[in-house]
């Protein structure tokens, strides 16, 4: 669907479609206007204008159908295609408008979120050819690629991801990231996050059941309460996922999972701002 044809839909239809909302589609227009200003171009026009190749780039995370489909349905080559999803991607990453605030944000005394939950999401890959066991998930039994997610409950926006292969344990895979707390920020985590404690006085697991015993009736009534907190982290794993890219299995290379992760996000967190 060309640009023109996105016009007549409604705002609603419009982000069932590409994933994100006007307004942030639109910011993302502006800074390729910005960056094709300063480019010198050869050779005949392009085939798509500026508007097209963002669609093309969402439409490519969102439904994560292969070049060749989309080749046809836009009426191009498949090497176009990949050529626009790359220029597209590395634009808003160079632009500085679409980046998450990263580790030093949960340090920083004048931005430090009041509660904020860890969770681990997992992205299944193609098996690879060589160094399976560095990929392979024993828990799931297949090969994934993690990200490590760390969420502000009140604002629901994506503070920082770290990501990793799927070998790696989920509280490893947290003192690995290096993330680190302030002090004065409650952390909410799952059962995978035993010992974190130790890194961090002011955080939340839920109560182990001891073995041969029973939890108390307050234990499971804390484990209840902070299931309820901690379940907005799920809701907003569910907004990422929305781009296939990241819920179904990842056939691209891997080197681009994390810039892709990061500039997701970071879009993501974009376009909350924009409905609140």
């Amino acid at each position: 669907m060309r640009y023109e044809q996105t016009l007549r839909l409604s705002n609603r239809e419009f982000k069932r479609l590409v994933g994100v909302q006007r307004h942030t589609f639109n910011q993302i227009v502006n800074v390729l206007q910005d960056a094709a200003s300063h480019r010198q171009t050869r050779g005949s026009s392009k085939k798509l204008c500026l508007e097209d190749q963002a669609l093309v780039c969402l439409t490519y995370w969102r439904e994560y159908r292969t070049y060749f489909h989309i080749a046809s349905d836009w009426q191009v080559s498949q090497a176009t295609v990949c050529r626009t999803v790359h220029w597209v991607e590395n634009i808003l990453v160079n632009s500085g408008r679409f980046r998450l605030g990263g580790k030093k944000s949960l340090l920083a005394p004048s931005k430090t979120p009041k509660t904020v939950a860890m969770d681990v999401t997992e992205s299944p890959i193609e098996r690879p050819k060589y160094g399976q066991k560095l990929f392979f998930s024993g828990k799931q039994k297949r090969h994934p690629l993690k990200s490590q997610f760390v969420i502000d409950l009140e604002t629901l926006q994506v503070l920082c991801v770290f990501n990793d292969s799927g070998r790696r344990h989920d509280f490893k895979l947290f003192i690995h990231s290096k993330v680190r707390f302030h002090p004065e920020t409650e952390s909410l985590e799952d059962s995978g996050y035993q010992g974190i404690a130790k890194f961090h006085a002011n955080s939340h697991i839920p109560k182990k059941k001891p073995k041969g015993g029973k939890l108390t009736k307050q234990q499971k009534q804390f484990n209840r309460d902070l299931a309820r907190r901690r379940v907005a982290v799920e809701h907003v794993n569910r907004r990422l996922k929305i781009f296939r890219i990241f819920s179904q299995r990842y056939r691209n290379r891997r080197k681009r999972f994390a810039l892709r992760c990061h500039l997701i996000a970071a879009i993501y967190n974009h376009d909350l701002q924009n409905a609140s």
